[in-house]
């Protein structure tokens, strides 16, 4: 499905839409309604999810490239495989969402409650810790307890401990 340029507003209620596979890049969903929608495989490159409510939401393989999820209720959603480059995660509600597999390279992580039970893969983690051991130092408790993951995350991307 095609709807790219269809003028979808915000505050669109797509409550439970089957959009699977739709391109919807730099659609303007903010405050959307989208609650159990199926987005899997959908281009929302660009798109800006403000406020969004994508409770349950399946998102699965999504190309969410630099999209904008500030605010967004992403609580129990499915973004395996999804494509977060650069998204915007400030403030989102990611509790209990599935995030494994997701490209997460140049995204912001939520520090507060919003990460709360969020599925990661072994990889995430391992890129989570490193960037954790970077901030600690390598002479604290906490960087002896994270090293291994630092240290592959580190070997995967070319970069220094």
């Amino acid at each position: 499905m095609n709807i790219h340029g269809y003028g979808i507003e915000a505050f669109a209620d797509l409550h439970g839409a089957d959009l699977h596979g739709a391109n919807l890049h730099g659609a303007d969903l903010q405050y959307a309604n989208l609650y159990s929608a199926n987005l899997q495989g959908a281009n929302l490159r660009d798109a800006d999810l403000q406020y969004a409510d994508l409770y349950g939401v399946d998102l699965h393989g999504a190309d969410m490239h630099g999209v904008d999820l500030r605010y967004a209720n992403l609580h129990s959603a499915n973004l395996r495989n999804a494509d977060l480059y650069g998204a915007d995660l400030r403030y989102a509600d990611l509790r209990y969402a599935d995030l494994r597999g997701a490209n997460l390279d140049f995204s912001c992580w939520p520090l507060w409650c919003g990460s709360e039970k969020v599925k990661l893969d072994s990889k995430q983690i391992d890129q989570l810790c490193l960037h954790l051991y970077w901030v600690v130092g390598p002479r604290t408790t906490i960087a002896r307890c994270i090293k291994k993951q630092a240290q592959r995350a580190a070997a995967k991307r070319c970069v220094q401990l």
